[in-house]
């Protein structure tokens, strides 16, 4: 993936809020496949803020590994305000202090009746404080729907920070 600048330049702002507050951040990603994760990393000296990027892309590992509850996923889906917010929990279960979380559907298929393709929840959330999840409605081929979660869910982590 090339990284975009806007994306980039979203990082370093990020960055710069982590390293100040000396915050360490995960990820915990279904339809970005860990773009955020990677943008993160692409960073120099991102060791200093950044812990993981749990990729959880099936129903499965999103209950292994964030522990999102079976009948969350049953009763709403995977992609929901209800699996985003459960997936913030898992995440900072890491030990970090900030995490943001997104489910999608970046198509061209997996639409549902009330979720089209490009229907992306993005949670963030930091430790000791409720999550913020919103619900977005991006347009675009698949590319550009995972681009476009990615730059939402970093802003969401700056505006978080501030």
């Amino acid at each position: 993936m090339i990284i975009s600048t806007e994306i980039k330049r979203l990082v370093s702002a990020l960055s710069e809020r982590l390293i100040e507050k000396e915050y360490q951040l995960a990820t915990a990603e279904s339809c970005t496949g860990g773009l955020i994760g990677a943008a993160c990393t692409e960073q120099e000296g991102s060791s200093a803020w950044f812990q993981c990027a749990l990729v959880t892309y099936s129903n499965e590992s999103k209950q292994r590994l964030l522990g999102v509850q079976a009948d969350t996923l049953l009763s709403y889906g995977a992609v929901s305000r209800e699996t985003v917010s459960e997936m913030c929990v898992g995440a900072l279960n890491q030990e970090v202090d900030v995490v943001v979380s997104v489910s999608g559907i970046a198509g061209p298929g997996g639409a549902t009746e009330g979720k089209p393709v490009g229907t992306v929840y993005i949670g963030w959330q930091k430790k000791g404080s409720p999550s913020t999840i919103n619900r977005f409605n991006f347009d675009g081929d698949r590319s550009e729907v995972r681009e476009k979660a990615t730059t939402e869910a970093l802003k969401g982590l700056i505006k978080l920070l501030e």
